[in-house]
């Protein structure tokens, strides 16, 4: 039993609360036998869940063997993500196809929550960190490959709605229970208005990648901000957002439509140097992460408690809403709210300790301590 700290809860934070863990579970009830763990001063919160990760700790989930794999969950848990999905780059469609049956088998075993194809159905006028000869359509069939190659394990596809096929994808994703994301588009905002009419649920990394907000021309920022049928994606790591970009989206969308996300590339929790991000040279300085040609960012090096502790210090935002960014909403829109994403009983003992000054202390995920806050 973890006792004292601030708990946040769906409902609110309990000042002095307590989480009672029993095997792989939250309980309401402790067992006479419970050992007492004093956390006061603390936060407990709920496990991360990342839906936008692409790798990490020096490994990519793109190109790296089932242990380069491993050792980039492994180094996202180590800062408190305790559910991942893991993102693909755009590459070759039987190359991809390959990595989703690799991807699969470890969604399977429960390592990750799913695949999320980022590309290679995206706009050549916003392809960011994408190669831009390995593009290509929406064509429904095309999807429909990269969707049969997870064997049910897809969870989401990046698309950029407005080109040929684009709408008839969504549609197809939608039947099959994937997600479609809207993203790396150049749509205008009718255009992402009838992607969303489709059935498209999220915007990938909003701001990133797409049109900027015009008075005159909206664009797909607009569209999907005030759409409440949207989940917007927020890169939270100083450099892919002005706060001030931040807090509009917080704003409009409302705290329970935010899903702060990493983008993560192999170089989080690792530090800087030379990366591939696909078939693309990446130079990492600072810890920002950009092409070598071109200079484009090419995903962040971010994990999720800098995420949480920069937005509740620098950016102010409640926790709890925070929490629900980092959580609850991505635990919803996976369709894993029932286990994950918040500290009830029932649910998976996935739990985030962080001090007052909202640095990481502990991670326990399933009921063990991947960090261990050894607070006597």
């Amino acid at each position: 039993m973890l006792a004292g700290a601030n708990v946040v809860l769906p409902t609110g934070t309990v000042v002095g609360g307590q989480v009672i863990v029993d095997g792989t579970r939250i309980t309401g009830t402790a067992p006479e036998t419970a050992r007492v763990i004093d956390v006061s001063t603390h936060w407990l919160v709920p496990g991360f869940v990342d839906i936008h990760n692409h790798g990490g700790g020096g490994a990519s989930f793109t190109s790296g063997t089932v242990d380069e794999v491993l050792t980039g969950i492994r180094t996202h848990r180590l800062h408190g993500t305790t559910t991942l999905v893991a993102s693909t780059v755009t590459g070759d469609m039987d190359f991809l196809a390959q990595r989703a049956g690799l991807l699969s088998e470890l969604a399977e075993q429960g390592e990750i929550a799913g695949i999320h194809f980022e590309g290679p159905f995206i706009s050549p006028c916003r392809k960011g960190a994408h190669s831009e000869a390995l593009l290509r359509d929406p064509d429904p069939a095309a999807v429909r490959k990269l969707i049969d190659a997870a064997r049910g394990r897809a969870k989401m596809v990046t698309l950029a709605t407005e080109l040929p096929g684009g709408i008839d994808s969504v549609r197809l994703l939608v039947e099959h229970g994937v997600i479609a994301a809207i993203g790396h588009t150049d749509a205008t905002y009718e255009q992402t208005k009838t992607a969303i009419d489709a059935g498209a649920t999220v915007a990938t990394h909003l701001f990133n990648a797409m049109p900027t907000l015009g008075h005159r021309h909206p664009g797909p920022v607009a569209a999907l901000l005030e759409d409440e049928r949207i989940t917007v994606e927020l890169i939270n790591d100083g450099t892919h957002l002005h706060p001030a970009a931040l807090e509009l989206a917080f704003h409009h969308a409302g705290a329970d439509r935010v899903a702060l996300i990493t983008d993560a590339m192999d170089a989080a929790g690792f530090g800087d140097g030379r990366y591939w991000l696909g078939p693309l040279e990446v130079e990492v300085a600072d810890g920002v992460a950009r092409l070598v040609e071109g200079g484009s960012i090419a995903g962040s090096t971010l994990t999720l408690d800098r995420a949480f502790q920069r937005a509740v210090t620098v950016d102010r935002l409640p926790v709890e809403s925070v929490v629900a960014a980092l959580s609850a909403n991505p635990a919803r829109l996976l369709g894993m709210d029932d286990r994950i994403g918040s500290l009830e009983p029932g649910k998976d003992a996935d739990l985030v300790l962080l001090d007052a000054d909202f640095a990481l202390k502990g991670v326990m995920r399933r009921g063990e301590w991947v960090v261990d806050p050894q607070l006597g």
